[in-house]
């Protein structure tokens, strides 16, 4: 006698796929959209209160960037570095040298300067350490990350522990301001004095959402380009190198040169957001990139879900905006953090948004227990 079997659901990612590609586009513009605006909004529920909204978001953005970089390090190669702040701190000293310290180099010179160099630097400790694996390489790139921050530290060119101040924000041109909403309980009023804003354009001390807006377009920038390359053959690569990395060389695939890829790559994002970063707060030091930034860039990967650009920003927003939400908890904060990373780590291991990979296993796992359990009822 034989079981009907009833026929899988569809997923959210089929279901989105079918739909037609003008709605997919409508879709994104208007979540785009809302994203750009949110700070505007100041909507009660996540606004902060003892933090500017603005320059939590601010820095929401720049995790989320940071995150998505190391996410090519991390999830699609599967390189294990621990010292990512590094890459982050070469870009945000590239700014402040070059544009400060020791010379007056335009913002958009300065940009391409410290992604150039951060993009060497990667390539210079990949060359000699990506034939190590596992907790080697982990060594290998803490040891970088903190070597980085010693360097600045004992260098007087780099004025060492004093750090660099007056780094050059992007240029500014005013244009024409946005009210902000002023909520009153329920009803939200329009601001239209101190709480305009002017579009992008008006980079100040103050105005911190400017940098998000700026943010924002860089990370837009980024996903194209991440999923360009992650539907190409740099990224099947990737994929077979992360998965079985000796059958990959076997299959004629140069797994050390796309290793080298990923890491420039991983670099090259991780200086441009550093240089973000410089510019916004216009001064840095040292202390400004210690080992524990790291840990952090590291969490927001593998909360978010390990090779998964989607699961990369929320991991990043998680880390950077919940400490800032619950700021009202200050003594217990961290402990709080700390136990939901236990909960995530055993209860949802692959993270809040897993890959597609890791999604298809575990349904094609389910399957297989159920047709074990058929077959035993059968011949039962």
């Amino acid at each position: 006698m034989s079981t009907a079997t009833t026929p899988a659901k569809p997923t959210f990612a089929e279901r989105w796929t079918a739909l037609p590609k003008p709605v997919q586009i409508v879709v994104w513009t208007l979540i785009a959209l809302f994203f750009f605006v949110l700070p505007l909004l100041n909507l009660p529920i996540i606004s902060t209160e003892d933090a500017e909204f603005g320059a939590v978001l601010a820095t929401v953005a720049n995790y989320a960037l940071v995150a998505l970089g190391l996410n090519i390090v991390l999830g699609y190669a599967g390189l294990l570095d621990l010292g990512y702040v590094g890459f982050y701190a070469i870009g945000a000293y590239t700014v402040g040298v070059f544009g400060s310290l020791h010379g007056q180099v335009p913002w958009f010179v300065l940009i391409v300067m410290a992604v150039t160099i951060s993009t060497a630097s990667g390539l210079l400790l990949g060359a000699p350490t990506l034939r190590v694996r596992g907790d080697y390489l982990a060594i290998v790139t803490l040891g970088f990350g903190e070597i980085i921050r010693l360097t600045a530290l004992n260098t007087e060119w780099l004025n060492g522990a004093r750090g660099i101040t007056g780094i050059p924000r992007p240029p500014s041109r005013e244009l024409f301001g946005v009210p902000s909403l002023v909520w009153d309980g329920a009803v939200a009023k329009v601001d239209l004095g101190q709480g305009a804003r002017s579009i992008f354009l008006k980079f100040g001390l103050l105005d911190a959402v400017p940098y998000y807006w700026l943010a924002l377009i860089v990370i837009i920038l980024v996903l194209i380009a991440d999923r360009l390359l992650q539907n190409s053959r740099v990224g099947r690569a990737w994929e077979a190198t992360r998965e079985d990395e000796e059958a990959a060389e076997l299959n004629g695939v140069p797994t050390f040169r796309f290793k080298l890829l990923a890491f420039a790559m991983g670099a090259f994002v991780g200086g441009l957001s550093g240089a973000l970063y410089a510019s916004r707060v216009g001064a840095i030091n040292p202390d400004s990139f210690m080992i524990q930034l790291s840990m952090m860039f590291l969490a927001a990967v593998v909360i978010g879900g390990q090779g998964n650009r989607w699961g990369a920003i929320v991991g990043g927003v998680v880390v950077a905006y919940l400490p800032e939400r619950f700021r009202e908890f200050a003594d217990f904060r961290i402990v709080v953090f700390g136990l939901l990373l236990l909960l995530l780590a055993n209860f949802r291991p692959q993270g809040l948004l897993p890959p597609r990979r890791a999604r298809r296993a575990q349904r094609a796992d389910v399957a297989t227990k159920e047709l074990e359990g058929t077959e035993e009822g059968a011949r039962a």
